[in-house]
């Protein structure tokens, strides 16, 4: 899992995305999504080549957004990762549209997440796969602003 995020981190620098580096996602998140029973992969030939974390954990500063969404039914998108050979291979698509077949299953209305500015090709992949973007946030000090992101089911 780890190197799936390395070989990620390395392509979004190359591309001009500072959203990660070598500290985050790290080891010790990633085992605690996967204690959590909130962590997925992808595997292509016994490889894994994505992974991303559902839960209904959102950041606190994701109560000033005004979510169409008013209830508190909703699933949330974290550290959605695809090794960067793969980015164009349809994978995330795939991996969104489990996010979303499984909050259906489970009963909940929509889906949140949020990305970081310079993530230029991440905002248009969720715009054009039906994501509204409903207004920014602040998470890290040193970072520009993300954008948070909403689908209703």
């Amino acid at each position: 899992i780890m190197l799936m995020y390395s070989s990620c981190v390395k392509g979004m620098l190359l591309s001009g995305n500072d959203q990660w580096d070598e500290t985050y996602p790290n080891h010790e998140i990633i085992l605690k999504d996967i204690n959590n029973e909130t962590y997925y992969v992808a595997i292509k030939n016994r490889e894994i080549i994505a992974g991303i974390n559902i839960d209904n954990n959102q950041d606190k500063q994701y109560l000033s957004i005004d979510w169409k969404d008013k209830s508190s039914n909703f699933l949330v998108v974290h550290r959605l990762a695809i090794k960067h050979e793969y980015w164009s291979g349809g994978i995330g698509k795939q991996l969104m549209l489990f996010v979303e077949n499984l909050a259906l299953d489970k009963g909940y209305n929509s889906v949140r997440l949020d990305t970081y500015s310079q993530n230029k090709s991440a905002m248009g992949f969720y715009e054009k796969i039906g994501y509204n973007k409903l207004g920014s946030i602040k998470l890290e000090a040193n970072k520009d602003i993300y954008y948070c992101f909403e689908k209703i089911l």
